[in-house]
């Protein structure tokens, strides 16, 4: 049985990494890389590392940022968000360090940048971060540079059913850093069999477990909760214990 995950997020605004809540007002928290060597050592499954202003600013993703993160050693797969809007972007971000990247505009600028990646790095690199949310009307996507919303349009639910992808991200926007995750979502989300990643307003067990204990979900994905305690991801992975969880990573690995 493949087991589910905790993922720590990392989101980063002007080079620095903040606190966020609802993408509108932010709180400095450091430096990125010393937070992502945090969750290293603190447990995390996977750390995504999300700048938030590198699309809209049109500058491609951080390079420099990865680096800085690749060279601290880490142990725990790195995924990247932010600023990749084309294959050569993408594979340039998996060659600075990260393990894995996750696209969001791209999936509706140009699909076929998307395919490209695919080619060069398998689907098993790629993630769709989809900012979603509940509406009267149904299932809508954000287009976070418009704040426009939309129902998720056919050519990315089937680049998404081909598996060009390998995880959606399903984004609740709307409770990022406040209230618990909406899973509505979930339950909404129109393709199934696919692996799920549930990311934002998730704090605490209850909160985590009524995303995990659905069978799509494979992993939680948890932001700013996680940068204040040190053991927070090994209580929440004992309070979890129940469900099929990984084993804290300090109990998978011997730290040197």
């Amino acid at each position: 049985m493949l087991r589910k995950r905790i993922v720590g997020v990392i989101t980063v605004k002007d080079g620095w990494a903040v606190q966020s809540m609802g993408y509108s007002r932010y709180l400095p928290l450091g430096r990125p890389e010393i937070l992502a060597k945090n969750l290293d050592r603190w447990g995390a499954d996977e750390i995504v590392l999300q700048c938030i202003d590198r699309s809209t600013a049109m500058a491609g993703p951080d390079i420099g940022l990865i680096e800085r993160v690749a060279q601290k050693g880490l142990s725990t797969p790195l995924i990247y968000l932010g600023g990749i809007h084309t294959a050569q972007q993408g594979v340039a971000a998996v060659h600075a360090g990260a393990d894995r990247i996750a696209i969001d505009a791209m999936l509706s600028d140009d699909p076929s940048h998307v395919h490209e990646i695919e080619a060069h790095l398998g689907a098993q690199a790629i993630i769709a971060a989809l900012p979603l949310s509940v509406e009267p009307t149904g299932l809508m996507h954000r287009n976070y540079r418009t704040g426009a919303l939309s129902a998720l349009p056919d050519t990315l639910l089937e680049l998404i059913r081909k598996r060009i992808v390998s995880e959606v991200m399903t984004i609740d926007w709307r409770n990022d850093g406040g209230r618990a995750f909406d899973t509505r979502i979930l339950d909404a989300f129109p393709l199934a069999d696919i692996p799920l990643i549930a990311f934002g307003g998730l704090a605490g067990p209850d909160q985590l477990r009524a995303v995990l204990s659905r069978k799509p979900v494979v992993a939680a994905a948890v932001g700013n909760s996680l940068n204040y305690q040190e053991h927070t991801i090994r209580h929440l992975k004992k309070a979890l214990g129940d469900l099929p969880i990984r084993a804290p990573s300090h109990e998978r690995r011997i730290d040197h």
